[in-house]
């Protein structure tokens, strides 16, 4: 079997919820839904226009507001933060499924402890764990007075910041909520409610739980592709899931088509093929602007295999090697990765600056698109706050060039 192209774009698009119209409800249970649809939001600290999980949330329904997931987290509990291939916010019905990320984290971490901690961290677990017992929840401001710190990656922690990302990786403590963008810890068990304290089986059940759910979300994928999703596996145990489930029929080898015209041997539900024939078209006359960190574009050879989109964060190139910017934009629209922009809110003067827009190779800036695309600026500078838009020389040279 062959998924051509343009069926294979509608169908991941669709199980991305990047194929209806940005429109519905956002908050409460619709908001909870869509985050379980997803699997999970990455968060990320730059704010350059809004941060990433607010974006995503933001491209899917435009209603959205930063104050709902707030209390999804904070308040109702049914989502709660820990670690995918990076932090991310997740459905707090998954937390039985991470005791498995819990035991590993700990054994991964305590085997190169020298390479990430400075000593010392250990001696403090009792002790910052007695005092938010006795204290209630602390952030980073609150422990570590007068202790030293080194320099790079974690090294720059002092040891109570490294115990509380210590115990909270490995699920003795939980975030509560963030103030700005620091986390609050407070234990695990005032965090997460008591029905989804439980592990969920044993590790062969985590193990197909994360293959069916992968599989499901991104509506077909390789091995490897199925074990990055969670991060909670193995290749090795994405490899023997994916043999054992096609010989028990629960999914099929298909070849992907890709934007060039090669072919990628993946795994799809049986009914694939009449799925993707069903998925709806993405409303082509809608322009996005997309999150660097959008679920969508999280892998980016996928991005580039399925959409002929080359796409890399330049946050830590020096700026005269940048090709594009800073931190740059992917701008969708349909079934089409267009271009990508360079856009950053000055809230102080209620501004979103556009510095400049690369369309990609064979996108014509019409009018048409032209307007598409700065009503789209014009919502996503409403959404951060910012009550116009300036376009900069840097958006006229790139629309000509």
């Amino acid at each position: 079997m062959i998924l051509p192209n343009a069926q294979a774009r509608r169908l991941f698009l669709h199980r991305h919820a990047l194929a209806e119209p940005p429109t519905g409800p956002a908050s409460g249970q619709a908001l909870a839904a869509l985050v379980d649809r997803l699997g999970f939001v990455q968060v990320d600290s730059i704010n350059t226009v809004e941060r990433a999980h607010h974006m995503i949330l933001w491209s899917r329904r435009q209603s959205y507001q930063p104050a709902d997931l707030h209390r999804l987290i904070e308040q109702d509990r049914t989502l709660w933060e820990h670690w995918t291939h990076d932090a991310a916010i997740l459905p707090v019905a998954f937390h039985g499924h991470w005791h498995h990320r819990f035991a590993s984290d700990e054994v991964r971490l305590s085997a190169n402890w020298a390479k990430w901690f400075r000593p010392g961290y250990e001696a403090l677990f009792d002790e910052i764990l007695h005092r938010i017992t006795a204290e209630g929840p602390l952030t980073t401001a609150d422990v570590g007075e007068g202790e030293a710190r080194g320099s790079g990656g974690w090294w720059d922690w002092h040891p109570s910041k490294t115990a509380l990302e210590w115990l909270w990786r490995t699920g003795h403590l939980a975030i509560t909520r963030r103030e700005g963008f620091r986390k609050v810890y407070d234990l695990a068990h005032r965090v997460i409610p008591e029905a989804h304290r439980a592990p969920l089986g044993d590790r062969d059940q985590m193990i197909d739980w994360a293959c069916q759910s992968a599989l499901d979300r991104q509506g077909f994928a390789d091995p490897s592709e199925l074990r990055a999703f969670w991060n909670l596996i193995t290749p090795q145990e994405a490899k023997t899931w994916a043999q054992g489930a096609l010989q028990r029929g629960e999914v099929a080898a298909i070849d992907i088509e890709g934007a060039d015209g090669s072919r990628k041997r993946s795994l799809a539900r049986p009914e694939v093929m009449q799925t993707a024939q069903n998925a709806p078209e993405p409303p082509p006359q809608r322009v996005r602007i997309l999150s660097p960190f959008d679920p969508a574009l999280r892998d980016r050879d996928r991005a580039e295999f399925l959409f002929g989109f080359r796409y890399r964060i330049e946050v830590f190139v020096p700026e005269a090697k940048r090709q594009y910017g800073y931190y740059v934009f992917p701008a969708l629209e349909g079934s089409r990765l267009i271009g990508r922009l360079d856009a950053k809110a000055f809230r102080d003067q209620s501004t979103l600056r556009l510095r400049a827009f690369w369309p990609e190779a064979g996108v014509t800036l019409t009018a048409g698109r032209v307007q598409r695309l700065e009503a789209e600026l014009h919502r996503l500078a409403s959404f951060a706050g910012c009550d116009r838009v300036a376009m900069e020389d840097g958006w006229q040279r790139a629309t000509l060039a």
